[in-house]
């Protein structure tokens, strides 16, 4: 066995183990919410901070100004236990898939999820959701599952199915282990197909308009701007045609 291997790197830099080569591996927005999510729960479950401080509510944001909550409501998943596993496990490979699908450049998943998370948050008093982790989770699943409708799943290795069903197997999955309705995962499911109504059905419907895509300020904001190489060619030109020849 050789030096990389023994170091866990395998086809990576030597001294990188497999647990941080996956993790820098992700896209930069699903691996810092899932690196979010692990931490919170780990700082709950060592009694440094309280559930009560991370759920979102309205009084607690607008009047108080624990503006905090606004974030946190979306990374905790509970504390660790097989549950937290599973959110986990959904949350980075899907956000992931549907990340890596949208392009190099951050803007238009980074969008997805101001959407997203906007909606849910406006959502979250009239439906009493403190925590909104799973619904925001389920409408990236929902989108990805919508985008990918010939690929085959299998849930537990005993039930094989297409893409567009797996919303409603976790929900199913979801009814059965905890016996009350998933409104979170139904909530995060609309939001998706909302979403996903408006950036793949409606452009084909009308002249491929796109009313949810970035906005160009927000683009701009993670996009680099191209230099114009060829407006710098030119005038390079102009300056050497002009330039005195030396003799």
């Amino acid at each position: 066995m050789d030096m990389d291997n023994m170091l866990g790197g395998g086809g990576g830099p030597i001294g990188q183990f497999p647990l941080e080569q996956w993790f820098y591996e992700m896209p930069v927005c699903t691996r810092w919410w899932t690196a979010a999510t692990v931490a919170t729960s780990l700082l709950v479950q060592c009694h440094i901070i309280t559930p009560f401080q991370l759920f979102y509510s309205f009084r607690a944001v607008f009047v108080k100004n624990q503006f905090w909550r606004l974030l946190t409501t979306f990374v905790y998943f509970g504390p660790l236990s097989l549950d937290l596993l599973f959110h986990v496990f959904f949350l980075q490979r899907y956000s992931r898939l549907l990340e890596e699908s949208s392009g190099r450049s951050p803007a238009h998943f980074s969008w997805l999820l101001l959407y997203a998370t906007s909606i849910l948050l406006c959502l979250s008093p009239m439906l009493s959701m403190p925590f909104l982790g799973s619904a925001l989770s389920s409408s990236l699943v929902y989108i990805w599952s919508r985008r990918n409708p010939e690929t085959r799943l299998s849930f537990l290795g005993l039930l094989v199915f297409t893409a567009p069903y797996l919303p409603w197997v976790l929900m199913t999955f979801s009814l059965v282990l905890h016996g009350t309705v998933p409104k979170d995962e139904i909530c995060g499911v609309v939001v998706g197909h909302v979403w996903y109504f408006f950036s793949d059905v409606y452009p084909s419907l009308h002249n491929g308009q796109r009313p949810l895509d970035p906005p160009h300020w927000w683009r701009r904001i993670f996009e680099a701007r191209p230099t114009d190489t060829g407006a710098q060619e030119i005038n390079n030109e102009i300056a050497a045609a002009a330039a005195p020849e030396l003799r």
